[in-house]
């Protein structure tokens, strides 16, 4: 703990800060606390002790309330940097800020965070003009012009760049890996090509990483244990990265060296998440208490109130009165009164002066103009509109103004004669597009108000979006609006007799004035007549105003204070104003100043921004005088009257003295409500604050203004913040403004495009998250950019003590603008959470951020099998076991003899039935190319066993190795092998396109299998010993390759019969989904018994015809294709799944065709037609195919049923006359093949009729089985998993459900592992490479408790039985099995088991672009990886999506987002991902990822 040290003698430290510091010493050890933690809470105990911490005052530190001594500190000396006038406004700017900033930067100097891995291609964006004027440009830019037209594929040539020479030092002596290109630097530190981003093929991830190697208790170089299987300890053994195959012979040739976790050593991916492991330096947990109550319901931390927090410890505030309005001084009657007594005594006097964008005067409206044309525009209004021979509009109604920022004048007569006509004038931005940021919630506003009208004028009208009629276009959300042109020619003068009625300034609204949330909807705000009178004089006592001075006007004067003083003021007091547009502020930022100057204007009203700008532009200008000038307003804020400060939340209590609250005005000229809603309109129009003893202050209500401050001395009235900038994380609040001044703080220059940062907050797992997002700057690098996105992190960290949940860049001029040019907040927002950002690069951080997770889950010791029965039998559950119907008794001793062995059956059918039609194979066009009746095939296995014998000298018992494409000739060749007594292996052959990953999994299985020979098709003989195939295999080992393409029609000698139905019949070798490679072992008696239950489960007989659209190289698959036409004698229409790659209705079309009334498939199959057909059912009918012949759908799988697939297939092709529940799932696995099969044929299901679910779906709460668990739940109840009964259970099989470590039976409706006893059991492995240990009782477990004599096989798949109420066909109730997942694929994860499905369905939900996704798990970092199905440019746009909702539904965080280009994610023929061949690949940098996110 040396480094912890602090020189601290000098002052001794008091006893109960010293006991505080050795409990924060306890907590650290024990690993209750990060480091990280306890160093914060370390530096907040001695921050009074500690006078200096690296030359800044104790009082510069952010949350150091109390004051150090009073100590002089030199300040750095400021750089005078000359800023161009493209910076930004810095409203948010302060020295004494930017300081305290730096000094947080220079503690953590020695910090740096793994960078993101990002293709080249992803990096192409277009570039933006070098200069641009202040702030931002026009709304009316086009936001999309920085996306390319179509996807860039990257090469190999765009992988290759340079990488940053302090990245590369980090990583000393880590080895590149084979895929990866080398990287070269310039000495001087530079690097040689600019953004520098992805250098491998593959992750690009070959960007080496800076770590916390001297911080870290991990050892860089041994790997964490793998949590995918949590039983790494027993893989001591070498494994190559093969593409498919991960388990592999000792010895077996491979070049990559790998630790004994099986991770690679040259992996740069892995060094990567390692240093993120470090990084993230998690604590330690302690064991919970012994009696742990294990319940699921996963509770998430609530943040508990920070103890040294600062209290109020002022006395309460009263109410601070404003000066009272001055008595005496005569006031017109109404604002109408003060225009036309201007607009007649003074018709000359200047009223308002709009300038051009070059700062000329483009035209002055004088009283005399304002009043006539507001009359004649209130005239045309009330008489000149008509509907249906009605008067259009009377008196009340609302009228929506449309005029742009450029255009005062005619806004001023619209105002104005909507006031005289009675009308209510709804001011709002002008629609440059139809797709305008909060256009939308504009809409709302209008029709909301009841809006049929809207005034513009003839230039605004002709720029405004139409359609193709030439009329106005209907905005998005907008109610249908009559547009009206107000310019002279357009209105009709009034006659001499005609006066507008003559009004008082009464409680009826005068105008409504749009506001918008910090959500984005927009509400409208009335101000009453009265209330407008008020205002006015309020803000001429208080701002001093005389008749006939001069104003200069930079803000927006459709609303706020630029509509107060520029428009209704002035006229009260026969001011004249200059209204400098924002357009001319962006060329000109000095544009005010000199009109202050020119027009000798005695007051201007500004915003902040506007100041900074001309201090900017100023240098330089010598001849501008201000003497003028008596009065600056800054408008940020507003003109409170009787004011108080009260409580945010809850009870608007006062505030004390040094507490900041919400600021609430009590005064006659605020707004009156929000048009149209009551409910939110009494909360904030209608507020009376309470004293803490609940007394009200007042009997008249406040308004709350959304303002956060405080009154300090002399009365004063301090804004520190908006309501709408507020972010509440965990228990304390943070101001959005202040998070981007810290931001600012940080370089913004280098990085930040003119300064634009919108920061706002998400709510995630129920706490607000913090998003940064800037504009990045065209010129900036990738590096440079990275590294000032963790120093905002670290500084936001520091002087906020808030962590970021994600930072984003994007491309300059990209956020949406709102009406003067500022990032307009809300729309940010939105376009974050639906994936619309677009940003170039990310940063994530919910390592840091997500503080309230549930506690991990601590195992306890397992209540044992005993105690297990017997808590079911009390609880009144019986022992989940099952059994399918008894095997009835053959006929006779002879038939049973026959059919014990299939080569004696194919005899048997060849002489009692030679020409009945067993096999028709399709090609892609439907035709048959090859058929083979029951002689035909007998006598092709002749020819294929004298073959054998005779050319490859093979004995009894041989291996053989058949490598044919799916056909009658795999068919042939199989029997062929049982007649000459070897034994067969089905391989599936190598990929022609694709050898280097096929081949050596050929190879591979050939020599596991010891298989003396292998028989192929010529085609494929002479692949298997091509020079393409030598690259990537020793094609000198193969054993005999033998082709039967031409071999000899010779009759065998004897047709080889077993000994015993015991001896081996074939080998079933296949390759798990978590990439183990394993042989199992069938018996002339399993085959035979699996071939006889087939037959009974689905009543096969040789009338039937089946079409099966599956691979034949193992499993059910093999079985079907086979093994059980030879044994039942029915028709079997063959149809290789490859054929449908080229002709997706092959499949659908032969089932027609052949009017087939069972038919099995898989998963890929089902999904193949399902996307490739759903448009196509129109031409489908019209072909003729018809789908109402079918009984049964089968689908062949090892895994959960996928029945959103199902229904969705279901659904689509029910057009066709596919029967609603002809769909059914079966399972087997490697054990047992075939344990369900078929539908249930229940005896109720007729009486139920459709209605209401599927009887054999049940709804399980997700959350309750990460804890093993099945609470069963009704349908669209949060957390629920629709689960369907995997089929019936085949005759002769009995499944029992048991403890996966106790192995104790279990209850009905628990989870456990499927057991299976059964004839067809396979009777053992052959070999599995890797994993014997694992393997070891897979084929003889017996139960720990209760019947401990039945050997049972272990499946592997967790699941449960559920006794439902419906009944059989014998009448008993029927047991349903429900599959849940593989238990080698489960991930271990805070002490929970989740199902990598479970996860993936919810990341694919997240965004359209998803076109699939996988998980899997690494160092226990969760990583997803995500095929985008769209542009590149939008892969980032995932990054927080995919981390949000496995947050939200899981309860995870996700350590690395890999997204990938489609087709990427390895799937098996059966359709099932291959997520840890997926792993191997990302480790090795094979996958060549668009991008590569590490969150922190």
């Amino acid at each position: 703990m040396a480094d912890r040290g602090c020189p601290l003698e000098a002052a001794p430290l008091p006893a109960e800060v010293r006991e505080s510091l050795a409990e924060l010493e306890l907590e650290l050890s024990e690993g209750d606390i990060t480091q990280k933690g306890y160093e914060k809470k370390r530096a907040k105990l001695l921050a009074r002790y500690v006078p200096l911490i690296q030359g800044v005052d104790p009082s510069l530190q952010a949350e150091s309330r109390i004051p150090g001594p009073s100590q002089t500190t030199a300040s750095a000396p400021q750089q005078q940097k000359s800023r161009s006038t493209n910076s930004r406004d810095e409203r948010f700017r302060s020295d004494v800020h930017t300081e305290a900033v730096q000094a947080a930067l220079a503690r953590y100097k020695e910090r740096k965070m793994p960078m993101p891995s990002k293709r080249r291609s992803v990096l192409v964006h277009s570039s933006v003009e070098t200069y641009t004027p202040p702030d931002t440009s026009s709304a009316s830019e086009d936001e999309g012009s920085f996306r390319r037209p179509g996807r860039l594929t990257s090469t190999l040539l765009q992988s290759h760049s340079s990488v940053e020479p302090w990245l590369d030092r980090v990583i000393q002596g880590s080895s590149t890996s084979s895929s990866a290109s080398s990287t070269s630097s310039h000495p001087g530190g530079r690097p040689t090509t600019a953004p520098s981003a992805a250098a491998t093929p593959g992750a690009a991830a070959a960007i080496a990483l800076t770590g916390l190697a001297a911080h870290t208790h991990i050892d860089l170089h041994s790997a964490p244990p793998d949590v995918t299987t949590g039983l790494m300890e027993h893989s001591h053994y070498e494994r190559p990265q093969v593409a498919s195959v991960r388990g592999v012979p000792r010895g077996y040739s491979g070049s990559v060296l790998e630790t004994a976790d099986g991770v690679p050593v040259n992996s740069r991916v892995s060094s990567k998440i390692q240093q993120l492991l470090n990084t993230l330096k998690r604590p330690k947990r302690p064991p919970l208490k012994e009696f742990f109550v294990d319940d699921f319901e996963e509770l998430l931390g609530v943040p508990q109130p920070d103890p040294n927090q600062p209290k109020p410890e002022g006395n309460q505030m009263g109410v601070l009165k404003g000066e009272p309005l001055a008595l005496g001084t005569p006031w017109p009657p109404s604002l109408l009164a003060a225009l036309q007594r201007w607009g007649t005594t003074q018709p000359k006097a200047p009223c308002l002066t709009a300038l051009d964008t070059t700062g000329k005067a483009m035209c002055t409206l004088t009283y005399g103009k304002l009043w006539s044309r507001s009359l004649k525009l209130a005239y045309t209004l009330l008489n000149k509109l008509t509907s249906k021979n009605e008067p259009l509009l009377k008196p009340g109604d609302r009228v929506a103004l449309v005029f742009p920022n450029s255009d005062p004048v005619m806004f001023m007569v619209a105002f104005y004669g909507c006031l005289l006509a009675e009308l209510v004038p709804v001011p709002i931005e002008v629609p440059l597009t139809r797709k305008d940021a909060g256009s939308q919630q504009v809409g709302f506003l209008l029709g909301s108000c009841g809006v049929a009208l809207a005034l513009t004028t003839d230039a605004c009208q002709k720029g405004l979006p139409k359609a193709q009629t030439g009329e106005v276009a209907t905005f998005k959300g907008w109610p249908p609006l009559t547009w009206l042109v107000i310019d002279g020619k357009h209105l009709a003068k009034p006659p001499k007799d005609w006066h507008p009625l003559a009004q008082d300034a009464g409680a009826r609204t005068a105008y409504i004035e749009y506001k918008t949330s910090k959500e984005g909807s927009t509400v409208g705000v009335t101000v009453s007549h009265a209330s407008l009178l008020a205002q006015c004089r309020a803000l001429t006592q208080a701002c001093g105003y005389s008749e006939a001075e001069t104003l200069t006007n930079v803000l927006d004067f459709k609303r706020d204070a630029g509509l107060w003083h520029g428009v209704l003021t002035s006229v009260v007091n026969r001011m004249h104003v200059v209204s400098v547009p924002y357009a001319l502020m962006k060329v000109n930022p000095l544009s005010w100043i000199q009109k202050v100057c020119s027009y000798k204007a005695q007051a201007a009203l500004v915003k902040s921004r506007d100041m900074h700008w001309s201090l900017l532009a100023q240098r330089g200008q010598r001849d501008i005088s201000l003497s003028s000038l008596r009065m600056l307003i800054v408008a940020d804020g507003a003109n409170p009257s009787n004011v108080c400060v009260v409580k945010v939340e809850g009870t608007p209590y006062l505030c004390k003295t040094d507490e900041v609250g919400e600021i609430c005005v009590n005064s006659s000229a605020t707004g009156t409500a929000y048009y149209g809603l009551l409910g939110i309109t009494k909360n904030i129009f209608e507020t009376v604050p309470v004293t803490a003893e609940g007394v009200p202050v007042s009997d008249r209500p406040f308004t709350r203004t959304g303002l956060l401050g405080f009154i300090g001395p002399d009365n004063l009235v301090f804004i520190v913040g908006k309501l709408d900038g507020l972010m509440v994380v965990g228990v304390r609040r943070h101001n959005a403004d202040d998070v981007v001044a810290t931001a600012l703080a940080v370089e913004p220059m280098k990085f930040v495009y003119r300064g634009r940062i919108a920061v706002f907050s998400v709510t995630v797992l129920h706490d607000d998250r913090i998003v940064l997002v800037a504009e990045q700057r065209p010129d900036a690098s990738e590096e440079d950019s990275f590294q000032w996105m963790s120093r905002v992190l670290q500084a936001v960290d520091s002087i906020h003590q808030v962590g970021v949940y994600c930072l984003a860049l994007v491309p300059a001029n990209t956020l949406p603008k709102a009406p003067l040019g500022g990032i307009h907040i809300s729309e940010t927002k939105q376009r974050f959470l639906e994936g619309m950002l677009h940003p170039c690069n990310v940063l994530m951080c919910p390592h840091t951020c997500v503080t309230n997770l549930p506690k991990p889950r601590q195992k306890q010791p397992e209540v044992g099998p005993a105690s297990m029965i017997v808590g079911n039998l009390v609880a009144g559950k019986r022992i989940a076991q099952a059994s399918g119907r008894e095997l009835a008794h053959l006929e006779d001793s002879d038939q049973a003899r026959k059919f014990l062995f299939l080569a004696d059956v194919l005899q048997w059918r060849a002489h009692t039935t030679p020409d009945h039609p067993l096999f028709l194979l399709l090609n892609a066009k439907g035709t048959v190319t090859s058929t083979a009746t029951c002689v035909q095939l007998h006598k092709r296995a002749e020819r294929v066993a004298a073959a054998l014998t005779e050319k490859g000298r093979l004995s009894v018992g041989d291996h053989v190795a058949l490598v044919y494409p799916p056909g009658v000739d795999l068919i042939a060749a199989f029997y062929g092998c049982l007649y000459c007594g070897c034994v067969p292996v089905t391989v599936r052959p190598p990929h022609p396109q694709n050898l280097g990953t096929t081949l050596p999994t050929v190879k591979m299985i050939v020599e596991v299998s010891k298989s003396a020979c292998v028989l192929t098709t010529q085609t494929i003989a002479r692949l298997l010993k091509s020079r393409e195939a030598a690259a990537a295999v020793d094609v000198r080992t193969w054993p005999t390759v033998l082709d039967t393409d031409d071999i000899p029609k010779k009759k065998v000698a004897g047709i080889f019969r077993p000994p015993s139905p015991d001896v081996l019949a074939y080998l079933d070798f296949s390759v798990s989904t978590t990439g183990i490679l394993a042989g199992v072992k069938m018996s002339h008696a399993a085959t035979s018994a699996l071939c006889r239950s087939i037959k009974l489960q689905c009543e096969l007989y040789p009338s039937r015809q089946i079409a099966i659209c599956l691979d034949p190289y193992c499993g059910l698959g093999f079985a079907l294709w086979c093994l059980c036409s030879v044994y039942s004698g029915h028709q079997s229409v063959l149809v290789p799944p490859l054929e449908l790659e080229s002709n997706v209705s092959l499949w659908l079309s032969a089932v027609s065709q052949y009017k087939a009334r069972v038919t099995f498939c898989s998963y890929s199959v089902m999904e193949m037609c399902t996307k490739g057909l759903g448009a196509q059912t129109g031409v489908l009918r019209m072909k003729g195919v018809n789908l109402s012949c079918v009984r049964t759908c089968m689908v062949v799988a090892e895994e959960r049923p996928r029945i959103t697939l199902t229904q969705s297939f279901s659904k689509l092709f029910k057009d066709l006359g596919l029967p609603a529940r002809a769909v059914s799932t079966t399972f087997g696995c490697r054990v047992n093949v075939a344990i369900c099969l078929q539908p249930n044929r229940l005896g109720k299901l007729a009486e139920q009729g459709t209605a209401g679910p599927d009887p054999t779906t049940v709804y399980v709460d997700m959350r309750a089985l990460r804890h093993d668990r099945v609470r069963l739940v009704e349908r669209g109840s949060p957390h629920s998993l629709p689960l369907m009964e995997s089929g019936k259970i085949l005759p002769g099989v009995k499944v029992i459900i048991a403890h996966t470590e106790t192995k104790g039976p279990l209850g009905d409706s628990h989870l456990g592992e499927i057991w299976v006893s059964s004839p067809h059991n396979a009777t053992g492995y052959y070999t599995v490479y890797g994993e014997e240990a694992l393997h070891a009782d897979h084929f003889s477990a017996r139960l720990s408790f209760g019947d401990t004599q039945t050997i049972w096989a272990r499946t592997g798949y967790l699941g449960f039985l559920r006794r439902t109420e419906l009944t059989d066909a014998s009448g008993e109730r029927h047991d349903a099995l429900y599959v849940v997942g593989s238990l080698d694929e489960t991930l271990e994860l805070r002490g929970m088991r989740y199902h990598p499905i479970d996860i993936e369905t919810s990341v694919i939900r997240a965004h359209r672009s998803i076109a699939e996704c996988a998980v899997f798990t690494w160092t226990n970092l969760l990583v997803v990886v995500v095929e985008l199905d769209g542009l590149e440019q939008d892969a980032l746009d995932l990054v927080a999506l995919v981390t949000n909702v496995v947050l939200e539904e899981h309860y995870l965080v996700v350590g690395v987002v890999v997204i990938v280009d489609p087709g990427v994610i390895p799937i098996n023929s059966r359709g099932e991902k291959q997520r840890m061949h997926l792993r191997d690949g990302f480790l090795a940098d094979q996958l060549d990822p668009i991008y590569v996110a590490y969150n922190m």
